[in-house]
């Protein structure tokens, strides 16, 4: 069964660009396109799709707004924003109303994609430079009220026990909050290959996504903030 999408953003190009891409997934179907949140509100109750990809600014009703409303109506239905914005305060309150995902408007085609499917399946997704600034800032407010001699003796363990040391490089340029073709470009492997490994660290780990892998990381000492 193909993963029923709706498209809202006020851009019409930038609508019929992602509209492109996703049709090419023979997976994917998109069923309708709209221009602000009143209209999103409607096609999703016309509709039912599975995701909702939610631009953030958009006149009438705003995109965060839209989502509060279309998650406390169609619950099932699963929402990533699309944004300008890589400020954690814009991703948290994006979160809040109850997005699975949170992709900047610079995201290549397989971000957009990946996202969509692990959405889609029941994970969270968020862009990689939204994950290296949310993890950053988790890292400042753990840290904040350690002692100077206690934060120059955190060193990064890394997990041995559970990853190879390939899988350790990727994890850990993961938290750095790099996409898949610049890790594939760092390691000098394939896309493919990253993506493999990816789906390797992810079941070692027992998490659904590479967002949950980072934080995990994080809380464990596996990576380096930096």
């Amino acid at each position: 069964m193909k993963t029923r999408i709706v498209i809202i953003d006020d851009h019409k190009l930038f609508r019929e660009g992602i509209k492109r891409i996703l049709d090419f997934e023979e997976e994917f179907e998109v069923v309708a396109e709209g221009s602000d949140g009143e209209e999103a509100l409607e096609l999703v109750r016309q509709h039912r799709p599975d995701v909702v990809l939610m631009d953030i600014n958009m006149p009438n009703v705003n995109g965060v707004e839209a989502t509060r409303r279309l998650i406390e109506a169609y619950p099932d239905t699963k929402v990533i924003i699309l944004s300008i914005h890589d400020d954690e305060n814009y991703v948290m309150h994006a979160l809040q109303t109850g997005a699975m995902g949170y992709l900047l408007k610079e995201m290549d085609a397989d971000a957009l994609i990946e996202a969509v499917k692990v959405v889609a399946e029941g994970g969270s997704y968020l862009h990689p430079k939204v994950t290296h600034n949310l993890v950053k800032e988790y890292r400042r407010l753990v840290s904040g009220d350690q002692p100077e001699q206690e934060k120059q003796k955190q060193e990064v363990r890394m997990p041995f026990h559970l990853l190879t040391r390939r899988e350790c490089e990727v994890l850990q340029l993961l938290a750095d909050g790099k996409s898949n073709k610049a890790i594939a470009d760092a390691l000098y492997i394939s896309e493919k290959t990253v993506k493999n490994h990816v789906s390797n660290i992810l079941q070692k780990m027992n998490v659904n996504d590479r967002t949950q892998a980072v934080v995990v990381a994080i809380k464990n000492g596996w990576v380096e903030v930096r």
